[in-house]
């Protein structure tokens, strides 16, 4: 289905400012429809007619059925071109410039529908059409409620004939905006309440105020009335949020009624968000009580990594000092994914910044004239702390192993890059090499670590080697995410040796 601006633009010639305007009103228009209790349909007429079209036709850009009543219209009319012989009062609206009240013959197989044609002005052109389906005489106002939202609703389609609403800043509508159904007040020119529905006197209510509103303003009611002030002095729509007591919030969304550019008074529409605050301010304070908890995990996997690098530094036997300076390297990797978590809120981490952490670990820890090159070729995007951890922990032992193991030691010292730049001449390279290429699907993720070294030794085999950081690699792969490994020489001219981990995402995980 095309969107309302594609239909416009296929259809009808119109400049962005204008076609922003009916993109306005389309974001606002479902206060029309509740406070009209009808159906509404926006068209714009087809410029361009073809031979089969015995007579002008309308494109209809956008529909809307009400929260209050129910729909006369079942079809979904978008995107249908519709006749102007069967939408006379539309086709003399936009001829006109004025609001015409008549039938409609083409809706309803029942036959013609009491409708109501509006023109949409932008400026001093009449751009479109607002047809209101259905009018109080096929369904006369049974209650005063029902009959202010109707006046509200005529002094706003005059606004509409008049290019002053939509208002040229109003914001589209958001799932927070408050709708007729969540409470409306009505006030004067001077901001003294002249209606206020039964949903919104709860609103009142939730705010500490049981005297009748009528004839008072709100500021008299001991309710913040900078909103209203504001938008009858400045013409200008207003939202705000009235916090009338610390557990009590109200969102205040202030429509002027505007007739020939003076302001006659103001619709009010008033939602209480007292509960949606409550669960964005526990959210808040979860993710902030999330990130304190990495941070800490972070801190203190940062100290026991200076404590086992001091140790080692005071072990006289190479060996053990190897081996803690092993669990120093694999604890710090941890501990980046966690530094990570700190800073951002969520449980999603940022791979593409571990692994530039690890690719310089792995610098760090190259000693001697060796001279190596690692890039990274890739992305895996964003992925959740449970992921992320085993993954940080397994690339930076493939890399500590590549660096270590896989060149002899005659080289210039190390340097990294990012892509890599492949040479192109047949000549066996003199620096050593590692490329990291990373790429995700629909079916999961794949992480190849590529080197140019020296290889496997014959009959390696992963599921019985005896490294440490192998078998690490392995279990944490197959065991904590379900995935599968495979490390194998290469067969080609500059040898080397391959390790490719898949690991599923979503269901098949």
């Amino acid at each position: 289905m095309a969107t309302p601006a594609e239909l416009a633009k296929l259809h009808h010639v119109l400049d962005p400012d204008e076609l922003s305007h009916l993109q306005r009103l389309l974001g606002s228009w479902a206060l029309l429809s509740d406070l009209s209790f009808s159906d509404l349909v926006l068209l714009v007429p087809i410029e361009e007619r073809t031979e089969e079209d015995s007579e002008a036709q309308m494109i209809v850009l956008g529909q809307i059925r009400p929260n209050n009543r129910p729909t006369l219209l079942l079809q979904d009319l978008v995107g249908q071109s519709v006749s102007e012989g069967g939408w006379s009062i539309a086709a003399k609206a936009l001829a006109t410039g004025e609001i015409v009240r008549g039938e409609v013959e083409e809706i309803s197989p029942a036959g013609p529908i009491a409708s109501e044609a509006i023109p949409v002005r932008f400026g001093k052109v009449v751009i479109a059409v607002l047809v209101r389906i259905g009018r109080e005489e096929a369904r006369p106002a049974t209650s005063s409620y029902e009959r202010t939202y109707l006046d509200a609703f005529d002094r706003l389609a005059a606004m509409v004939a008049q290019s002053a609403f939509p208002f040229p800043e109003a914001d589209v509508g958001t799932e927070e905006a408050p709708r007729v159904g969540d409470g409306v007040v009505v006030v004067d020119d001077e901001g003294r309440v002249e209606f206020a529905s039964p949903n919104a006197m709860n609103a009142f209510h939730r705010m500490g105020v049981y005297s009748l509103p009528e004839g008072r303003r709100f500021v008299d009611l001991g309710v913040e009335e900078s909103a209203v002030e504001w938008a009858l002095s400045t013409a200008r729509p207003v939202v705000e949020e009235v916090e009338r007591r610390p557990d009590v919030i109200v969102l205040v969304h202030c429509i002027p009624l505007v007739t020939h550019g003076s302001v006659t008074g103001a619709v009010i529409l008033l939602r209480d968000v007292t509960d949606v605050r409550r669960l964005d301010r526990l959210l808040l304070s979860k993710d902030a009580a999330i990130r304190e908890v990495h941070h800490r995990v972070k801190n203190n996997l940062q100290t026991i990594s200076s404590l086992l690098r001091l140790q080692a530094r005071r072990v006289p036997a190479k060996a053990g000092r190897e081996a803690l300076m092993e669990a120093e390297r694999r604890v710090r990797s941890i501990a980046l994914v966690h530094e990570i978590l700190s800073r951002e809120p969520g449980d999603q981490v940022s791979f593409d910044e571990i692994v530039a952490s690890l690719v310089q670990m792995a610098n760090d820890s190259v000693v001697g004239p060796a001279s190596v090159e690692i890039s990274v070729e890739g992305d895996l995007g964003d992925l959740a702390a449970d992921v992320a951890t085993p993954l940080a922990v397994t690339l930076a032992e493939l890399l500590q192993n590549a660096v270590q193991h896989a060149f002899v030691s005659d080289r210039r010292p190390l340097r990294t890059t990012r892509p890599a730049k492949r040479r192109t001449t047949g000549v066996k390279d003199q620096v050593g090499r590692v490329v990291v290429v990373l790429s995700h699907d629909a079916h999961g993720l794949v992480i190849e670590v590529r080197d140019n070294g020296i290889g496997l030794p014959k009959g390696f085999d992963i599921e019985r080697t005896n490294s440490l950081g192998l078998s690490i690699v392995r279990d944490l792969v197959v065991t904590q995410l379900d995935g599968s490994i495979d490390m194998h020489r290469v067969a080609r001219p500059d040898g080397g040796t391959l390790v490719r981990i898949e690991v599923p995402t979503g269901q098949r995980r």
